[in-house]
């Protein structure tokens, strides 16, 4: 009996492997058809408009007798709008976080979490809807502008970002021991002092992890911005001026691209997968010289 268990163990314990195995190549193969599906057309193109002209052009005019492929007002767009996104989001996510890992009452809690789960689960269009409907609305009748800007779709990130933020921050909380709490209380240091100086700085992996998260989908959001961004080609003046992001660029013109219009679009769609490639890069070599 004990043979036939141990042999049983055996065979589930290779056959999970196996399983593990093919599911990791699957997506490293999906992973690199993704790639070489983007850069294949992005490369060639990008050297067919001009590297310079491309990246750090400011005119996007593909349908015109002389076209122009420039989006750096793109590339601005999506930088402003993710890093306003990041700045007002990440504090706002973290102190949530840490509210519902230590202060909140369980009859509170049990509220919050849904809400936090549900917020995770909305479309990006509903978050758009409401968006268009609020927040432009307000921003309309305080600046008497068009109220579709940079700074609506800063605060619709805000929204948006949240959820992954405040989840993976209050995991990665409640994870630290306990007894690095305990001891920092024993030593008469406050509730406060011994959760902004103690945990916090133990869980700086799993608050960073969220914070890249986040990021990620800042700058990939696509319909929501789409709707309160304004879509308006030029570079951003103003919070309160209409803007175009990259992944608003792509989505706005893909279904009447014609073929160097559309290549031109995958090779945005290139210049966005780098960005979110340098983003997880910068925040992995800050969490490992901060561990």
């Amino acid at each position: 009996m004990n043979k036939t268990a141990s042999g049983s163990k055996s065979f589930l314990e290779d056959f999970s492997k196996v399983v593990f195995i093919i599911a990791t190549a699957v997506s490293i193969i999906a992973l690199g058809f993704i790639l070489y599906f983007i850069f294949s057309t992005a490369i060639p193109t990008i050297a067919e408009i001009g590297f310079k002209e491309f990246l750090f052009g400011t005119t996007w005019k593909p349908t015109a007798s002389n076209p122009k492929f420039g989006i750096l007002p793109f590339i601005v767009g999506s930088i402003y709008a993710t890093l306003g996104a990041v700045i007002l989001g990440v504090p706002i996510g973290v102190l949530a976080a840490i509210y519902m890992a230590f202060y909140a009452p369980k009859k509170i809690y049990k509220y919050l979490k849904a809400g936090i789960n549900l917020l995770a689960g909305i479309p990006s269009v509903v978050y758009g809807l409401f968006a268009f409907s609020t927040i432009v609305l307000v921003i309309r009748n305080l600046t008497g502008g068009q109220g579709t800007s940079l700074l609506a779709a800063i605060l619709v990130l805000v929204i948006m970002i949240l959820p992954t933020i405040i989840s993976l921050s209050e995991a990665a909380l409640r994870s630290v021991p306990k007894q690095y709490y305990e001891a920092s209380i024993g030593m008469g240091a406050s509730k406060e002092r011994s959760i902004i100086k103690v945990v916090l700085p133990a869980a700086k992996s799993g608050v960073l992890s969220s914070i890249i998260l986040g990021t990620g989908r800042a700058i990939g959001e696509t319909m929501a911005v789409v709707m309160v961004a304004g879509n308006q080609p030029v570079m951003p003046k103003s919070l309160f001026k209409g803007m175009r992001t990259m992944t608003a660029n792509i989505v706005n013109e893909m279904s009447y691209a014609g073929e160097f219009h559309l290549n031109a679009l995958i090779a945005t769609g290139a210049v966005l997968f780098f960005f979110i490639l340098v983003i997880n890069i910068l925040f992995n070599i800050v969490k490992e010289r901060s561990s």
